[in-house]
């Protein structure tokens, strides 16, 4: 894809404005960092940080068959939600892999409220219509293009969040949302995200996402709100273990190899790959996304090899230089058996093979 034919969203101008460095992404223009990656994610971690993820697909499922519909094509357990929870669930293949993970918001009976990835958009709306053959009275309809949506992540975004809206944020929960008004735009408010702090995801009509975008910069000036770009949203749900779809997850990994069994409810009925998952958990997996710490100097990246008693055992799928710990850290597919928290593995690195040790994910977890 040419630069000419990338999408921009409806707050390019605001990134430009303020000084974000563009770069592609998933077929957009997008900001991979404004002042510096490591300055904007310590103060997503330490105070409040502010995102622009209208790139993301929203899709709705609606009709008398809506929520019948949710749990055929997802693992989790749909019907456990009641209006105004969310839940995070995987989009399966009938091979029980990953078409996609994902965010089902439950608007009523009949109208649920997808988020998925955006570089899988489409793919992912493809999907779902395809499975409507086997439903009637359900319509996929491809919402992406009615929202914007605007992450504010951190210790105090709910402080910086809360003067601009009435709705009394402290009422809604985590993996809860409601809708109300924000600066005075009707607006869907989610307790989400992706960077392991507290925080909020607001949708509203692109149109009014420009002048929400400066208010927030303006009201959050006293908490020392930064916008915040691509690069510090990769390290921050980096040092929480949140999967990257196309690099820790994609349509070959299972959830239980991804250390997600807790998405997968086999109790709840048949669902697409629910007889190689119910197999899976039954006679075990034989290879396990882990995290390891780099013990010699290096840092391991997507695509390196994992070693271990002079073979290649696995790859990397994630690797960096963590901020919030100062360590350089990774995640990778490695067998069951040399799973363990303390073995000791090697990453090759320019032909070089480095010491690491697996240790324990997540690597951060915020205080509560």
């Amino acid at each position: 894809m040419t630069r000419h034919e990338l999408l921009r969203t409806p707050l390019y101008d605001c990134h430009v404005e303020a000084g974000g460095r563009i770069v592609p992404f998933a077929g957009f223009e997008m900001p991979v960092q404004y002042v510096g990656v490591i300055e904007e994610h310590h103060a997503v971690r330490k105070a409040v940080g502010l995102f622009d993820v209208s790139h993301m697909g929203e899709i709705d499922i609606v009709g008398r068959r809506a929520l019948e519909f949710v749990q055929h094509v997802t693992c989790n357990d749909a019907s456990k939600l009641v209006a105004g929870r969310a839940q995070y669930s995987g989009l399966m293949t009938r091979r029980g892999t990953f078409v996609d993970d994902l965010l089902v918001h439950k608007i009523s009976d009949e109208h649920y409220f997808l988020v998925v990835n955006a570089a899988n958009k489409d793919k992912d709306y493809a999907y779902l219509c395809a499975q409507t053959e086997e439903f009637d009275h359900v319509e996929v309809i491809d919402r992406s293009a009615d929202y914007a949506q605007i992450a504010v992540q951190g210790p105090l975004a709910q402080q910086v969040l809360q003067r601009l809206t009435p709705v009394p944020l402290a009422d809604i929960k985590y993996y809860r949302f409601v809708e109300g008004k924000v600066d005075g735009e009707p607006a869907i408010i989610a307790r989400t995200g992706y960077t392991g702090e507290d925080g909020f995801e607001v949708y509203l009509d692109p149109t009014a996402a420009p002048g929400l975008w400066h208010r927030l910069l303006e009201v959050g000036r006293p908490e020392g709100i930064m916008p915040c770009g691509l690069g510090c949203r990769d390290t921050l749900r980096f040092e929480a273990c949140m999967p990257l779809y196309g690099n820790d997850i994609d349509d070959t990994t299972t959830p239980f190899e991804a250390g997600l069994g807790w998405i997968v409810k086999l109790d709840k009925g048949a669902f697409l790959g629910h007889d190689v998952l119910a197999r899976q958990h039954a006679e075990g997996i034989r290879r396990k996304l882990v995290g390891f710490a780099m013990t010699g100097r290096g840092i391991a990246r997507h695509g390196y090899p994992i070693w271990h008693g002079g073979k290649p055992v696995g790859t990397v799928t994630s690797g960096s230089h963590a901020p919030t710990l100062g360590r350089a850290l990774g995640m990778g597919y490695v067998p069951v058996e040399l799973a363990a928290t303390g073995t000791h593995i090697e990453i090759e690195i320019r032909g070089q093979k480095v010491a690491a040790e697996i240790v324990e994910m997540p690597f951060y977890r915020r205080a509560r």
